[in-house]
């Protein structure tokens, strides 16, 4: 049942981790410095609206859990250097958040993961906060703590391959994989 509250949280939180942004920036002296790169925006973003999910475990008629569906919605991709939860995503983190809070017994990893440029140690840590940052969402919109696991790759796996920004913008994700 939706209430009032529903409407209200997901614009709150998007104000809520928009201010927790200047943390990204923060480089260490030996990090490359790279010009930001034009917006890219994957094709999985592109499906979902803000709209309410209208079924639970769906979102605009995809199911959200099924990992072996090409059609689910388990990635949430991130702007170059940033652990902000991007506003196109803010309604799958949610969807999937509500599948959570309805079955206790459902279980999620929150893989973390950057594109090539930067440190091995830069990029484990940036692929930590982008998990933590869906993390974040995930309790905010109902799951339970104990529900949630988070893993950071850094550059280790990427699911592209190549030096440019449409292979980047594929590397720079949080995967949720249900147990």
């Amino acid at each position: 049942m939706k209430t009032p509250f529903n409407y209200l949280i997901i614009p709150a939180l998007a104000l809520m981790l928009g201010a927790c942004g200047g943390m990204d920036s923060m480089k260490t002296a030996s990090e490359p410095e790279v010009s930001e790169p034009a917006k890219v925006t994957p094709p999985a973003a592109s499906r979902a609206t803000t709209s309410a999910v209208s079924n639970l475990g769906y979102i605009n008629g995809i199911r959200i859990d099924r990992e072996n569906s090409p059609d689910s919605i388990r990635t949430v991709y991130f702007e170059y250097d940033s652990s902000e939860v991007r506003t196109e995503f803010i309604p799958i983190v949610a969807a999937h958040a509500e599948l959570l809070a309805s079955d206790s017994s459902k279980r999620v990893v929150l893989e973390g993961h950057a594109d090539e440029r930067g440190s091995r140690e830069y990029n484990v840590a940036l692929g930590e906060r982008r998990a933590i940052s869906v993390r974040r969402l995930l309790l905010s919109s109902g799951a339970r703590d104990s529900q949630i696991r988070t893993i950071s790759y850094g550059e280790e796996r990427p699911a592209a391959v190549g030096q440019n920004e449409n292979a980047w913008s594929k590397n720079r994700r949080v995967k949720i994989r249900y147990e």
